[in-house]
């Protein structure tokens, strides 16, 4: 949600449109980051350029690292929505997973290409 609300500012987003995501299985969480990340920008960047208001995940797989999500928003529109910056690619560059299950929470961080 954090790299949508870069892209625009969320509470203009309605909910239209829902897009069923999936990634493919993977070898461990930073690449299944980054592969979804991937898949939510590609909705963005592919026509209708969907921006997403919701995310709901369906399946968490931590065993064979995939993700299902529908993606809950509208078509972006620059009458509607205001230009935030745009993002034009997920990197791997200081990507960070930190699983802190002693405190049921983990810190995820992510650089962006703009």
């Amino acid at each position: 949600m954090a790299m949508f609300g870069y892209m625009t500012e969320l509470d203009t987003v309605g909910i239209s449109r829902c897009y069923q995501i999936r990634t493919d299985p993977t070898d461990d969480l930073e690449n299944l980051l980054f592969r979804f990340l991937d898949e939510l920008l590609f909705l963005f960047s592919a026509e209708p350029y969907q921006i997403c208001k919701k995310l709901e995940i369906t399946k968490f797989d931590t065993e064979n690292f995939c993700i299902e999500c529908r993606c809950y928003g509208e078509e972006f529109d620059l009458k509607k929505h205001p230009q935030g910056t745009e993002v034009k690619a997920i990197t791997y560059s200081a990507m960070q997973i930190n699983q802190r299950p002693e405190h049921e929470q983990n810190e995820v961080f992510v650089i962006i290409d703009i």
